[in-house]
């Protein structure tokens, strides 16, 4: 694995520290897990905000070298400030040999030209932009693609339907969880929606001439 991204430790901590880290293009961070002491560090600002807005920052492991020493870790938390949107802090968790982590996977969809349901104008209402998985470290996917091909208007799409690697588990297990369905038109749903509401008023009609 090659080394992403560059620190040094961090020896002074306290907000006019992080001020003075900042103001030298760094950010404070720290490393911490694997049944270790925390390790106060400061990694440049510019190339962690640039993998943040890369995507997919909090699933990735990536090595840090320390001032010369090798962290093999994965992003698990970062602050932003909340009005000018610059970065504050980040948490790194070290990966041990053999670690199964816990991951937010983006979702991915793939030929949406090859249902029939979004042709006939159907809309892919999508429940789980995310899904959290359990994974080994070294087996992160970097997306769950799911295939489009057939689905019809009213047909949901639940995690049985997406092929997992190998040891990679959803972290909800208790039921087959819904990511995606496609939708009726909105044109559809109303007039769907107007014919129930009439069913109903003539079986409360009809109820009311019995009684």
């Amino acid at each position: 694995m090659s080394v992403e991204l560059k620190a040094s430790v961090r020896d002074r901590v306290g907000k006019g520290a992080a001020r003075e880290l900042r103001r030298n293009g760094l950010v404070p961070a720290v490393i911490y897990g694997d049944k270790k002491p925390p390790l106060s560090i400061a990694v440049s600002y510019k190339d962690t905000f640039r993998k943040i807005h890369d995507g997919g920052f909090l699933s990735h492991v990536i090595e840090i070298d320390v001032d010369g020493e090798k962290h093999r870790v994965i992003p698990k938390d970062y602050q932003l400030e909340p009005v000018r949107d610059f970065l504050v802090h980040v948490d790194f968790l070290r990966v041990g040999k053999n670690s199964t982590l816990t991951v937010d996977v983006p979702v991915h969809f793939e030929n949406e030209e090859k249902s029939p349901g979004l042709k006939k104008g159907g809309v892919l209402n999508v429940v789980r932009h995310t899904v959290e998985l359990s994974c080994p470290a070294d087996s992160i996917p970097e997306a769950l693609t799911i295939d489009l091909t057939g689905f019809e208007v009213g047909d949901s799409i639940h995690i049985s339907a997406v092929k997992l690697p190998a040891n990679v588990t959803p972290t909800i297990t208790d039921r087959d969880f819904t990511i995606a369905t496609i939708a009726a038109p909105s044109a559809l749903r109303s007039e769907g929606s107007a014919e129930e509401e009439a069913g109903e008023e003539a079986e409360e009609a009809e109820n009311g001439g019995e009684e």
